[in-house]
């Protein structure tokens, strides 16, 4: 296992949409792996495949907090089949936008189907920070950020902020998380998403 460089915006691979997992085999669970290393490390409790760079239908989540047992799920090829006509806000930051906090609404409870890391398909229900956690890691995999749910304003704002840093350093850096154990501040009350 190994910790993956993260993308941070204004890259442009961020935008793209990825394409479909046609094989489970053995390099994808070693992907899957270091998916969950560097999300770990950052820390986070989400990571979609194209924050590392790779144009992949993969995410990995796990909302548990330190005290509780990990509870890693890896998503190939998911897809949210329902979603609850009751929406929710909830305060959502990004390993791909660093610093940057925002309420965003959302469905507060999806079905979400999906493959495991054995190929095997799933399907769950879920509410709370793993609904929010998985729509917003799912909304990655498309090309969309979670400040694409803000307005119009904030998002400018935000963007042209990293562009600068961007062309101060010579373009978007992608950083590399630390390894360490989950922090307790993206695991409990201020949890983000996508550090989430």
């Amino acid at each position: 296992m190994s910790i993956r460089p993260i993308h941070v915006i204004p890259d442009t691979l961020l935008r793209q949409k990825a394409e479909a997992v046609l094989a489970v085999d053995d390099a994808l669970c070693a992907l899957i792996d270091d998916m969950f290393e560097t999300m770990y490390a950052a820390p986070g409790i989400g990571l979609a495949a194209p924050q590392i760079g790779v144009m992949k239908r993969l995410a990995v989540v796990d909302v548990s907090s330190r005290e509780e047992e990990a509870q890693p799920i890896a998503l190939i090829n998911p897809q949210i089949v329902w979603e609850s006509p009751e929406l929710s806000s909830y305060q959502e930051g990004c390993l791909s936008i660093p610093d940057v906090y925002e309420d965003v609404v959302r469905p507060e409870r999806i079905r979400v189907r999906f493959q495991d890391r054995t190929g095997a398909e799933q399907e769950i229900e879920a509410d709370g920070v793993l609904a929010v956690c998985i729509q917003h890691e799912m909304d990655h995999l498309d090309g969309v950020l979670f400040i694409d749910h803000i307005s119009k304003l904030k998002r400018d704002m935000v963007w042209k902020r990293f562009v600068k840093t961007a062309k101060r350093e010579g373009g978007p850096k992608p950083y590399l998380p630390k390894p360490g154990p989950k922090d307790d501040e993206h695991h409990e009350g201020a949890r983000e998403v996508g550090e989430l």
